[in-house]
């Protein structure tokens, strides 16, 4: 998967926005997703060696049992909270379970009115 494959499967919100607020020239070019009723981020895309990476939002027990289940994959995030957030390794993740901590993310940040359904 590349980054706009990436993007993609974050947009598919109503309340999805995508973002790229540091001015800094090596952060500048990093996308936030957001949501656009409140303005609080639920995604942050990046690379490190190369590697694609998303930040993710959790509940800490969600992301302790994710950290259990894919050690190599899901680790603690980058330059973010340690406890609330997660860093996935894209590309080494099932689809699916990439897709459900979106989702996850995406419903903790969001007004009740925008959270989407959890299958």
């Amino acid at each position: 998967m590349n980054e706009q494959e990436l993007i993609n499967r974050c947009l598919i919100y109503d309340d999805a926005i995508l973002t790229y607020p540091f001015r800094e020239s090596q952060y500048e070019k990093i996308p936030v997703l957001r949501h656009k009723s409140n303005n609080k981020w639920f995604g942050l895309i990046f690379r490190l060696d190369n590697i694609l990476y998303i930040n993710l939002k959790a509940e800490p027990e969600i992301i302790s049992i994710l950290k259990d289940q894919y050690p190599q994959v899901i680790t603690s995030a980058w330059h973010m909270n340690k406890t609330h957030w997660c860093k996935v390794n894209v590309n080494k993740i099932e689809p699916d379970v990439l897709d459900a901590v979106i989702k996850t993310s995406f419903n903790i940040t969001a007004q009740k009115k925008h959270q989407t359904k959890i299958k």
